[in-house]
């Protein structure tokens, strides 16, 4: 796992404060506090596990005696009824875990998931899955991170790594040209510049002006394949806009180097996942 340690337990804690408040009012009522008892996660539909550690952190911070049994690794594609990982600890706090762990879990696995989905539909393209900034608050680096585990690959991160003249900025300043040539008067040399276009016309204008990525944006497929003819590897075709699994091949087929999707993190539904006890 390539995510922060600090990084995680503080979205974990918040998550738990959220959750359990004061006292867990039944299983602190209900269950003894000397109570130890054997769980495991079991898969209930077939798709890519991820966010098995940080799912299982749940568990180790509110009870570090906890054993834990992996049996899949994150990226590791499921099947329904698949055994994921097996739980021996103390049951008032396996029980407080619970919720938490399996909604990041299930959370980040239908990311995986559906961005697997997507990558398999275009193997052999030449194109690339990327996600876009269209995240949860707090959630961005778990949710771009299930996009790696899916195969798809991360946009920025955020509005520092690069600029992106979307419509917008564009019409606010005014024109394309006008818009770059003031960026660069500013920026530095490591800073990237993404123009967003509707149409060949502002293709051939950002072009032009020598942009590194030109996004073609709620463009046809024909009007993509011009696109890309026209660029003609001079800089990144993105793709993005009213892409779904349905026409995602035939996008692809464009030329375009990379399909952005927001729909890989901002509408995923969670992939099925339950933790059963063992009696």
């Amino acid at each position: 796992m390539i995510l922060l340690p600090f990084y995680v337990d503080d979205i974990i804690k918040t998550a738990l404060s959220e959750d359990i408040n004061y006292i867990d009012s039944t299983a602190d009522l209900l269950i003894s506090e000397e109570s130890v008892s054997d769980a495991y996660f079991v898969s209930k539909a077939d798709g890519v596990l991820c966010g098995l550690e940080i799912a299982e952190r749940v568990f180790t911070i509110l009870d570090p005696e906890i054993q834990i049994t992996n049996h899949i690794k994150d990226g590791e594609r499921l099947k329904s009824g698949d055994l994921i990982a097996e739980f021996h600890g103390h049951t008032r706090l396996m029980l407080k875990a619970e919720r938490t762990a399996l909604n990041i879990l299930q959370h980040m696995s239908g990311i995986a998931t559906y961005t697997r989905k997507c990558v398999d539909a275009i193997e052999g393209t030449g194109a690339s899955i990327a996600d876009t900034r269209k995240t949860l608050p707090g959630l961005r680096a778990l949710q771009k991170y299930a996009v790696t585990v899916g195969g798809g690959r991360n946009h920025r991160y955020n509005l520092t790594d690069a600029a992106m003249l979307k419509d917008n900025h564009i019409d606010a300043y005014g024109s394309i040209t006008g818009a770059v040539n003031a960026l660069r008067q500013k920026a530095g040399h490591m800073l990237q510049i993404e123009v967003e276009t509707r149409n060949l016309d502002e293709v051939k204008e950002a072009l032009d002006c020598g942009v590194n990525v030109i996004m073609l944006d709620n463009m046809s497929v024909d009007e993509m394949k011009s696109a890309c003819e026209l660029i003609n590897h001079r800089a990144k075709a993105e793709a993005s806009g009213n892409v779904t699994l349905e026409n995602i091949r035939s996008v692809a087929e464009t030329g375009v180097d990379i399909i952005s999707l927001g729909a890989l993190t901002h509408s995923v539904s969670a992939f099925d996942i339950s933790m059963k006890w063992r009696k």
